[in-house]
């Protein structure tokens, strides 16, 4: 299980034919907000000791604790979540994860001097587990603040450190290096091309939101989940991630996507020699999303389960060989073919279906929070897998 502040995740292989695309989750990057992103130190090294980065950082780090009523269900309808978060601006913007608060009914933040405010959700994004809530100033003085930095300059064996409230203890402070970077975690909706952070900085339950920081004191990442079973190995949101997708955030309350409506993955030569039934180069189409333009327009999903080296795959549905002439050959190309679309334009698919090549055309409407994007809901539709397209 992958879990963090009270997420649980199932983990999963990673698949032989591909590379993990959420393709309908990718957008293109915005600009940082001014006054709330650090430039970063290009190629400058901080060492400052950790006690001092501690006494300038956790002012800024906060308590969260939210509270959520289930009305369809007689008992057990009341569950609470607890994380960390961080201040960003001095107006009370606060970063956290989404899985901390999204859909949550009452949320309270208790900030470093003790005191408890109320806060309210600006922006959530289930997808990539960042949501930003705003708690009113105070009325004298100014709220402490944490920098974005620059995550990609962010190098594996570089000492990181990690503040938030585990298990509910306040304010603790834990260390390590970056164990790795551009780290894909299985069977989570997170973008092919937003990575996460590897650490061994230990993170428990009630770390999820926190600040992961370098040696200036820059947050470099937002702890999100840790697999249990394992030995410290951490993961955390870049912060270039944040900086991209916060002005979204902040104007819409959400990240606005396309909604092609299918999950799949890509069939290729190994493949093809492997099964030795007629295919084609392109997204075999596994499953389609209830209610999405992809049923309205008569895509078909897969009927035959079958287990290749310990991955399992639906075959038997339309193989998506283009979209707007762009080939599915590769990866890349579909990547390139997802970034394209746009909520309100037309796509047109080429559909290879028993052996013949037909074209489908439809119009993309914004992709909606589906079941799968929610943490915890282990129950509901397939998760983003490596080599599958889940959630375009």
């Amino acid at each position: 299980m992958v879990r963090g502040g009270g997420r649980r995740c199932r983990a999963g292989l990673a698949g032989r034919w591909g590379v993990l695309l959420s393709a309908g989750l990718l957008l293109s990057c915005a600009a940082p907000l001014a006054g709330m992103a650090a430039e970063g130190q290009q190629g400058a090294r901080c060492a400052a000791p950790a006690p001092d980065i501690f006494e300038r950082a956790s002012p800024a780090v906060v308590f969260i604790a939210a509270t959520s009523i289930n009305p369809y269900q007689y008992s057990d309808r009341v569950s609470r979540t607890v994380g960390s978060g961080f201040i960003v601006d001095p107006s009370g913007l606060i970063l956290t994860n989404a899985h901390v608060v999204f859909g949550r009914t009452a949320i309270g933040v208790t900030l470093d001097n003790g005191s408890s405010v109320p806060a309210r959700v600006v922006g959530a994004d289930p997808i990539f587990d960042i949501a930003v809530l705003r708690i009113p100033p105070p009325s004298d003085g100014t709220l402490p603040t944490l920098a974005l930095g620059d995550s990609d300059a962010v190098r594996v064996g570089e000492d990181v450190l990690a503040i938030g409230n585990p298990l509910g203890l306040e304010q603790t402070l834990t260390r390590g290096i970056v164990s790795a970077l551009n780290r894909l975690l299985p069977d989570v909706s997170l973008s092919l091309l937003e990575p996460l952070i590897q650490t061994d900085a230990p993170i428990n339950l009630g770390n999820s939101g926190g600040p992961l920081l370098n040696r200036c004191g820059e947050v470099i990442g937002i702890t999100s989940a840790v697999i249990p079973e394992a030995q410290n190995i951490g993961f955390a949101i870049p912060s270039n991630l944040v900086k991209a997708v916060l002005p979204s955030l902040l104007a819409n309350g959400r990240i606005i996507r396309p909604w092609l409506g299918v999950h799949g993955q890509l069939v290729g030569q190994s493949l093809r020699e492997v099964l030795r039934i007629p295919l084609a180069d392109g997204l075999l189409v596994e499953t389609v999303d209830p209610g999405s333009p992809a049923e309205r327009g008569g895509l078909r999903g897969g009927q035959l389960e079958i287990a290749i080296g310990g991955q399992s795959l639906l075959v038997g549905g339309d193989i998506i060989t283009s979209i707007n002439g762009t080939a599915l050959d590769s990866p890349e190309a579909l990547e390139r073919a997802m970034r394209a679309l746009q909520v309100g334009g037309k796509v047109k698919l080429a559909i290879f279906r028993e052996g013949q090549v037909q074209d489908l055309e439809y119009t993309l409407p914004e992709r909606p929070v589906l079941p799968g994007d929610l943490r915890g809901q282990e129950s509901y539709s397939p998760a983003t897998r490596r080599g599958r397209c889940a959630g375009c």
